[in-house]
């Protein structure tokens, strides 16, 4: 088996190109893979295993055509996780999402056809269906992003489908929750409160930290995905839950005690334009079809994380100190986005 794996080098993608390197995939263990990504800020070589005789790098844009038609013939299946995927920055910058999300995403679906490569999971978020009160979203609730971040990917969703019913290209879009793991870049809500606490610094809490998220570890996310590469069937959706809602501000005060950090290190800062209140996903489809089932409490992986970015500070400092220097300042973070 070969496997194209865009986006490898960020947070979700080299979780699972590690886990399928390490044998951690029944079925998968002798594949060979190649990692497709830009580099850009979230993007991290030290992420995968470079030396690994099954893997192969190559740095490019999924939106770079040529590169594309050079590199998938003989692949089996790709799997997409290639996005930007940070809400904040797509309210500074939402051109950059549509052109990555929306118009990558086509020309990598294009390319596949054009390449006589068949099978593509697509990897997407809850955010495309917007907030929800009270109760969980299925596949077939009706769209309503709130942010140019969680529309793109939207569009790139939509897209996914028209090149199914168009082309009769297999693609399965998957749906998660919020994820938290090792290696997840710290602009993300997790690693950005675990870093700064850590560092004896503040956090910005949005607003009242009432927002709610489901949470789901990494290695549940990915394990899922290859279900549905594996089992999963073309032009359907399935939601991949981790069945443990937070607020924001329970967040916080979890990491607070895992940190051994004073309540005084929190800061409120203004909400967000647009956010969402509550997400939460109903994930019964893939676990009676392809027998999905989360397996890391969130107590005890919040627990491994904290203990992650503790005892790795080479991996995280130099991404703190470029996005200070980036950005002129530390800003707020994101809850949404799955990387």
């Amino acid at each position: 088996m070969r496997l194209l794996v865009t986006g490898g080098a960020g947070f979700i993608g080299s979780h699972y190109v590690r886990t399928l390197l390490d044998g951690g995939y029944a079925g998968a263990e002798n594949a060979r893979v190649t990692v497709v990504d830009k580099l850009t800020y979230a993007g991290n070589r030290a992420n995968l295993p470079l030396h690994h005789d099954r893997l192969t790098f190559v740095e490019g844009d999924i939106c770079d055509t040529a590169l594309l038609h050079d590199v998938l013939p003989g692949h089996d299946a790709v799997l997409h996780f290639a996005a930007e995927s940070h809400v904040d920055r797509s309210l500074a910058d939402p051109s950059a999402f549509v052109r990555t999300n929306v118009g990558g995403t086509q020309n990598l679906l294009e390319a596949c056809v054009r390449t006589g490569v068949r099978r593509v999971v697509h990897i997407s978020t809850d955010e495309v269906y917007g907030s929800i009160a009270r109760g969980a979203w299925t596949e077939d609730w009706p769209l309503a992003p709130n942010s140019p971040y969680a529309a793109s990917k939207a569009g790139s969703d939509l897209m996914a489908r028209a090149y199914w019913r168009t082309h009769g290209l297999e693609v399965s879009v998957t749906r998660c929750s919020n994820n938290y793991g090792p290696y997840q870049h710290p602009e993300k809500l997790i690693p950005l409160f675990v870093t700064n606490l850590l560092d004896g610094q503040p956090v910005p809490l949005y607003g009242d930290g009432r927002n709610v998220r489901e949470w789901l570890h990494v290695s549940d996310h990915c394990a899922a995905v290859h279900l549905v590469l594996t089992r999963g069937r073309p032009g359907e959706i399935y939601n991949i839950g981790g069945g443990e809602e937070r607020t924001n501000r329970e967040i916080t005060d979890l990491l607070l005690d895992l940190c051994g950090a004073p309540a005084d290190l929190v800061r409120r800062v203004p909400d967000r334009k647009g956010h969402d209140l509550r997400y939460a996903l109903d994930d019964t489809k893939i676990r009676e079809e392809l027998g999905y089932r989360p397996r890391v409490p969130f107590l005890t992986g919040l627990a491994d994380v904290v203990s992650w970015y503790r005892d790795n500070p080479a991996w995280w400092e130099p991404l703190k100190e470029r996005r200070a220097v980036a950005a002129g300042a530390p800003a707020a973070p994101g809850s949404g986005g799955p990387g």
